[in-house]
């Protein structure tokens, strides 16, 4: 087990560094000039150049590269002085030269080219958002997958099942862009007046005199339009997984000492029909945290898909690249734990 964890931590690292090296590679060969983006349009020269200095614009590639990930490893060699302390707020280990220490410290994603705040800051503050929705849109989609999954499968060539399965398919076809303008458009403006649900809108809400609220009927729609697929998905493959448990042997025995249909479905067939929908759950929440940004930004919920896009429509090249190394990171982390949790209820995954 412990040499499967280090392989699955070792190839996830690689990974990693991969994605962080092809992000590093992108935005630095873009024909933008990041010194001019922070400074404005109408900067001096003196500016431009001390901008270039302060962004390492004057310094090869090679090292800006490797700059670039001594900022983003949290064990790196960093100056020992004020303005090191106040910009990493390291915990300094033991010293590498006369000015230079090994520090411990949280990876810095630098700053915004708009708002000059640090990009990790601004990541913090939307994470809970797109967290939240994620965990919210999986939620609706995972029970009620299953719920017409197994309805699905126990009225197999009936109405119920062809309805189940037609609906199903629309849900897969439809890209969760298109889904989120068609449910925004109809539930958010049509029928307004009887769903109470606004178009755009965020988890606070602010009154200029009751100040911020929670707003949680801002969530229902984002989390619908963002679950329609997974719930598409979760569906047909819990569909197709009790239909193939059914027909098994156990479920005849079970039939034959008397237990009802309820029972032989939920009590036997379902459990051992759920392993390729948990497989589907957590690729799908893994997909769900890192792609809400389509949907985030058309309905104005305040989360790193929309923080990103804005960033993009500004050129805010550090955030845009902060949020793609945070997304990829939380990507990451979740198939890491996915294999781990497949190797530790399944030991013959470990050979792999």
């Amino acid at each position: 087990m412990i040499g499967f964890i280090a392989r699955r931590a070792r190839y996830s690292l690689l990974v990693l560094w991969g994605v962080i090296t092809f992000v590093f590679l992108l935005f630095n060969v873009l024909p933008a000039d990041p010194a001019r983006l922070t400074m404005g349009q109408r900067s001096d020269a003196a500016s431009l150049q001390n901008a270039r200095h302060e962004l390492n614009l004057d310094k090869p590639l090679f090292t800006r590269y490797l700059l670039y990930v001594n900022d983003l490893s949290p064990v790196s060699i960093n100056a020992q002085n004020d303005a090191a302390q106040q910009q990493y707020h390291y915990v300094s280990l033991f010293p590498v030269s006369a000015s230079n220490a090994l520090v411990l410290k949280w990876p810095y994603l630098g700053r915004s080219y708009r708002t000059k705040k640090e990009v990790g800051t601004i990541l913090t503050e939307a994470l809970p958002g797109t967290a939240l929705l994620a965990l919210v849109a999986m939620t609706f989609a995972t029970i009620f997958g299953i719920l017409l999954g197994v309805l699905a499968a126990v009225k197999k060539d009936t109405w119920l099942d062809t309805t189940a399965v037609a609906a199903s398919v629309a849900g897969i076809s439809m890209p969760s862009f298109f889904a989120g303008l068609l449910i925004a458009f109809v539930f958010g403006y049509l029928l307004h007046s009887y769903t109470g649900l606004n178009m755009t809108g965020s988890l606070w809400e602010y009154d200029p005199f009751t100040g911020r609220h929670l707003a949680l009927r801002n969530l229902i729609l984002p989390a619908f339009a963002l679950g329609i697929r997974p719930l598409a998905i979760i569906t047909q493959l819990t569909r197709s997984a009790l239909l193939d448990a059914l027909s098994q042997d156990y479920i005849r025995t079970a039939y034959a000492k008397g237990l009802s249909k309820t029972q032989a479905v939920f009590r036997h067939a379902l459990p051992n029909a759920l392993n390729p929908v948990i497989t589907a759950v957590t690729g799908w929440l893994a997909e769900l945290l890192a792609g809400s940004f389509f949907v985030e930004y058309i309905f104005g919920w305040k989360g790193v898909g929309k923080v990103t896009v804005d960033a993009l429509d500004k050129f805010d090249f550090p955030l845009v690249m902060g949020s793609v190394l945070l997304t990829s990171f939380i990507f990451i982390v979740i198939n890491l734990f996915t294999d781990l949790f497949y190797a530790w209820i399944d030991p013959r995954v470990r050979l792999y």
